[in-house]
């Protein structure tokens, strides 16, 4: 995977931010899940975002890529703005991958077939082309001798690796992380650490929604802290966690630490 691949798009203009959001907002009738959440995220940064649930941690992470649609404000994805254009929708996820809580492979297709499929619909490749891909992403994510197994045949820890390839086998130049490690056994979870902490080292710029502040140490350029559908603070792991400036970040870093 070529260094423009993982720190952005082609024809993005040089400085230009992979993610901005200004003043999002988003409710579910009376229930204010995201109230003026204003972020920036650079190029080839990793940023973490934790707190409490029912924060709208989830739901900030879904709109970016129009899974959920945000009420108010703007969300600018590689310079362009997320708007209701279906042209301009298919666009911005073509540069961004996600992975979710629960692995959603297809349970009728082997791991080959589950990287290959969106390849050559979505992307037009060739047989060949998407199979050799994605062999190539499943020895990144450790995972190659299970290229012919079903999911069901795979832990958990496994199936979230092939789904992470999968992902990536789309080319993103954003990847963004809805807790990927909240659905498995303790055992399972320093695995799929690993993977995504070798994506950070190669440069891909990631929004991971976690409780893992031990991966949030070692990878992450900014940490934000949400609590009631704001960022409440955002900082350097370094700073956050060692002098955070709110006192509801310090309670929840508090009881999240210890």
């Amino acid at each position: 995977m070529t260094s423009e691949q993982l720190t952005g798009a082609a024809g993005v203009a040089p400085g230009t931010p992979a993610i901005q959001l200004v003043d999002v907002a988003k409710s579910y009738g009376s229930f204010k899940a995201l109230q003026g959440v204003s972020m920036t995220v650079e190029r080839g940064s990793r940023m973490v975002i934790c707190g409490p649930s029912g924060s709208g941690k989830s739901t900030l992470i879904r709109c970016i890529n129009r899974l959920e649609i945000h009420d108010a404000g703007a969300i600018t994805v590689n310079g362009a703005e997320l708007t209701d254009q279906i042209v301009r929708i298919d666009r911005i996820r073509r540069d961004v991958g996600m992975v979710f809580q629960h692995f959603n492979l297809f349970p009728h297709l082997t791991v080959l077939q589950n990287c290959t499929l969106a390849q050559r619909w979505v992307r037009r490749r060739s047989h060949r082309e998407a199979s050799d891909i994605a062999m190539a992403l499943l020895e990144r994510v450790r995972i190659p001798e299970k290229a012919s197994s079903y999911p069901a045949e795979l832990s958990g820890g496994q199936q979230q690796r092939v789904a992470i390839a999968r992902a990536l086998c789309m080319n993103p130049s954003i990847m963004l992380f809805d807790e990927p490690t909240s659905a498995l056994d303790p055992e399972m979870v320093k695995e799929v650490l690993d993977t995504m902490v070798r994506l950070a080292e190669d440069g891909m710029t990631m929004i991971c929604v976690t409780h893992e502040m031990g991966f949030a140490r070692q990878v992450a350029s900014q940490v934000a802290f949400m609590e009631g559908g704001k960022v409440i603070e955002s900082n350097t792991p370094e700073r956050l966690f060692s002098t955070p400036a709110h006192e509801r970040t310090k309670r929840f870093l508090s009881n999240l630490l210890h």
